[in-house]
């Protein structure tokens, strides 16, 4: 049986405020949302869904959405033609053939990254391409690999491969509160790299923990220096143009679903065509070959992206990511920046203030208390009115309850949570010295109950006033409560 719809509801759009004063507060202080009514109008005629069902959604930084169409059009393909493995040449084949072809120089386009200088390597997700990073880029005795705290664990994963191989690795702080790069630090990393000629600095261009956005600038600095370049693209690039024409990093790894919320399933790994010969691939699998030998024991790669594409592409999935990358551009960048901006800003302006009746604030959060530099992610924790910490997974089944999507947890950043948190080195290697495995709960207690997480919002494409109102009347339920009362 078909499920059933609630009825319809009208669906809040600029005007819907125009009364209120909170509201006409907000468009004096960002004047600039005016200007990005086309996403109410978006809103209401694409993800309707999220008014009729009553969600609030701030987990963009976790997933993006898709729109009606998105979907329409992806299934309207699919029913209406006859498509096969693209790995062959019969007609059914090369219709798909074309259509992958078609998916690559979209991503390439929708980047700005010259199909002379770049390559789109399509994975199963950001990870993935991160993995073939790891497993392929000539780590060696006297090379390094360098990379900020604040990383996706997959990321950190590479350190890994890099340690097989006999590479140093290095890690370069943040520095709390705002969680920005300690400058002189990596500049001194930077100019002390091992003597290998093989030296790779990975950074993320926004922090999927904290907002931050550090500085793309520090890409051209490091290949000053002889550093080859790894930027985490995916927390930046649902509402940031990474114009690759502009910055020239080494790889970018890319989740689709973060940016238009479907398909998932499919990331990309973005690389240099100059770095290809220099990489060498572990294994080999179907579709990454040319020739591949069982008495001669011997194989040829693919020397394009097809020989880091294992076995047979989510092929299905591809065209959908065309139409989701001109869905984004349709709207475009300027739009969707502009809107996270403000209500980012407004987020945090009422955030800092809240305050119990004795003073004492009512959140904390990790990373800057302003714009600049910083993108839709905010990360915060709550405290009663003795000054304790509340924990994070409490404040989350409490938003539940009011049909509110946030994220809790380290967030897969465990060196961002850490600085942030202040959880000492010390601390945590007393830890992993009693034991060769550990849970979650093993770990909290290890610690003394320090919080080792946090509350995460984030907002994006079609976040509205409300959204972002409805969760700070939430977090003001919280002013004057002890942990008692709330749990």
């Amino acid at each position: 049986m078909p499920r059933q719809k609630r009825e319809s509801q009208r669906i809040p759009a600029m005007d819907d405020f125009k009364d209120d004063s909170s509201f006409s507060e907000f468009l004096k202080r960002y004047p600039a949302y005016k200007s990005t009514g086309i996403l109410d109008d978006l809103r209401r005629s694409e993800y309707a869904r999220l008014d009729q069902l009553e969600q609030v959604y701030l987990d963009y930084t976790g997933g993006g959405l898709y729109s009606e169409e998105q979907v329409r059009s992806h299934m309207d393909l699919l029913v209406e033609n006859v498509f096969g493995n693209p790995h062959s040449t019969n007609p059914t084949s090369m219709a798909m053939t074309r259509l992958v072809q078609s998916a690559r120089e979209s991503v390439l386009d929708f980047f700005h990254a010259s199909p002379e200088e770049y390559i789109c390597i399509f994975t199963q997700n950001a990870s993935a391409a991160l993995k073939l990073v790891g497993e392929s880029y000539p780590f060696g005795p006297g090379d390094t690999y360098l990379l900020t705290f604040d990383n996706h664990n997959s990321v950190n994963g590479i350190r890994e491969f890099a340690r097989s191989k006999g590479a140093v690795i290095h890690y370069s702080p943040v520095l709390p509160p705002e969680m920005r790069i300690d400058i002189e630090k990596l500049e001194n990393f930077l100019e002390f790299k091992k003597s290998g000629g093989n030296n790779l600095f990975a950074f993320p261009a926004q922090s999927n923990f904290s907002g931050v956005q550090h500085s793309l600038e520090w890409i051209e600095r490091a290949h000053a220096k002889g550093w080859d370049v790894l930027l985490d693209g995916a927390a930046f690039v649902p509402t940031n143009c990474l114009d690759m024409s502009k910055v020239h990093p080494d790889f970018v790894s890319l989740s689709f679903y973060k940016i238009f919320g479907y398909p998932t399933g499919v990331g990309a790994l973005i690389a240099r065509r100059q770095m290809m010969p220099r990489l060498h691939r572990p294994w080999f699998a179907g579709g990454t070959i040319t020739v591949a030998s069982v008495q001669g024991d011997t194989y040829y790669l693919h020397k394009g992206a097809e020989g880091y594409e294992d076995g047979t592409l989510n092929y299905l999935s591809l065209p959908a990511v065309e139409m989701g990358l001109r869905h984004i551009s349709r709207i475009g960048y300027d739009v969707i920046h502009t809107r996270v901006t403000c209500l980012t800003g407004w987020l945090l302006d009422h955030l800092v203030a809240l305050k119990h009746s004795n003073g004492l604030p009512v959140v904390k959060i990790y990373g800057p208390l302003d714009m600049r530099e910083r993108g839709g992610t905010i990360t915060l924790n709550f405290f009663d009115r003795e000054g304790h910490f509340i924990d994070h997974m409490v404040v989350e089944t409490l938003a539940s309850e009011k049909n509110i999507s946030i994220r809790t947890g380290c967030f897969c950043n465990p060196g961002g949570g850490e600085l942030a948190l202040g959880i000492s080195a010390d601390e945590l290697n007393s830890c992993f010295a009693l034991r060769p495995d550990m849970e979650y709960q093993d770990f909290r207690q290890c610690i003394d109950d320090k919080s080792n997480g946090a509350v995460r919002i984030s907002v994006g494409l079609v976040s509205n006033f409300n959204d972002v109102q409805r969760f700070l009347d939430f977090a003001g339920e919280f002013i004057d409560r002890n942990t008692s009362e709330i749990l």
